[in-house]
């Protein structure tokens, strides 16, 4: 935590910005390794601080070393600040527009009337886009818990289960395996319904000759997993095999193009110039990828607009897919790490034939 607030620091003293309020969930654990729900953190250039209520007061000085830590009393957290603030010469604090509702930020004002409360989003985010050795190592096993969740679906899927048996049974087995829960509402979609980008788990039952796409991820120790692949029931019929093959092609070339050094939206273009050669550019409407982290969706995007460059330790997703109306889609989506030379596949299922069930 202390590199990762030294780092922090460096940036806020390139931007002007004598303190930083962090009320976002993630960046709070980011910052301090707090697990508990309430609290928000002060990080200034030379001391930070702590101000919880008094549910968590041994929680944080067990936690979070090297946060000066405050109790909040009966008022709010942030008149709180008032008294931290007390002897401060500056005249600018910074929150976290992205997360602070309108009617904290008025209050806010209210508190500190002599201040000038400035947006300072963003900053944060930024450090998070490169995962340290700790993070990839806890994303690992997240991934592992949901490649071993694909293989165990795999035996329960048959005509007259329903999509949404499949993804509580998904969720059952990711915690069984050591998971806090799952990264997003599953997404089982079968049949037509696989022609849904987000086609979260209905009653539908599956029916011999669907396509099923399942896209889900665990959460291990505060980090996501995300995968999708897409399998058929029975025999494919030749629009099958071929709407897969140009996915799986897609998703190659976006993997190949990853490297450390390369626009975000290069990768997107690779993936993307492949459908649409086909003739199905116009099925294929969403971004290739995101990023993975403590949220299931991160910075940067990997889309036609984002023009991050890619960096060593960032955990992106290559994930395009087509989709037709009343006939049904295809997705296929692996978590990668960027590395120097290309990247590291974190999702290791099956993928490369179409797995007929």
């Amino acid at each position: 935590m202390k590199q990762r607030i030294e780092r922090l620091r460096e940036k806020m003293s390139r931007q002007d910005m004598p303190y930083l309020l962090i009320t976002d969930p993630n960046n709070r654990f980011y910052l301090s390794g707090f697990t508990g729900s309430t609290g928000v953190l002060l990080i200034g250039l030379e001391k930070c601080y702590f101000l919880t209520d008094f549910r968590y007061l041994e929680q944080v000085k067990e936690q979070c070393p090297g946060y000066e830590l405050i109790k909040v009393e009966q008022q709010s957290v942030f008149a709180s600040l008032r008294q931290v603030l007390k002897g401060f010469k500056g005249e600018k604090l910074f929150f976290e527009e992205n997360h602070l509702t309108v009617k904290e930020y008025w209050e806010l004002k209210e508190v500190l009337p002599n201040l000038a409360i400035l947006p300072g989003s963003g900053i944060v985010e930024e450090l998070r886009m490169v995962k340290d050795a700790e993070e990839i190592s806890l994303m690992r096993q997240a991934m592992a818990i949901g490649d071993a969740a694909f293989q165990h679906i795999l035996q329960m899927i048959k005509p007259g289960v329903a999509e949404q048996e499949l993804a509580l049974e998904l969720e059952f087995f990711m915690r069984r395996q050591g998971a806090s829960g799952t990264a997003f509402d599953t997404i089982v979609a079968s049949g037509p319904r696989s022609a849904l980008p987000h086609g979260v788990a209905s009653e539908r039952k599956l029916q011999q000759g669907d396509f099923i796409t399942m896209d889900f991820g665990a959460i291990y120790q505060r980090y996501n997993s995300d995968m999708t692949r897409t399998v058929v029931l029975g025999e494919p019929t030749a629009k099958q095999r071929e709407i897969y093959q140009i996915v799986l092609e897609a998703q190659l070339a976006g993997l190949a193009a990853v490297k450390a050094g390369v626009p975000a939206k290069a990768v997107d273009a690779a993936a993307r110039r492949i459908i649409t050669e086909r003739g199905y550019g116009e099925y294929f409407g969403h971004g290739t990828g995101h990023s993975v982290g403590l949220a299931i969706h991160e910075k940067p995007a990997v889309n036609t607009r984002d023009e991050t460059i890619l960096q060593p330790g960032m955990v992106i997703t290559i994930e395009p897919g087509i989709y037709l109306p009343e006939w049904g889609g295809v997705r296929i989506e692996d978590s990668v790490l960027v590395t120097e030379e290309g990247c590291e596949i974190l999702t290791s299922s099956p993928k490369l034939e179409l797995l007929k069930l």
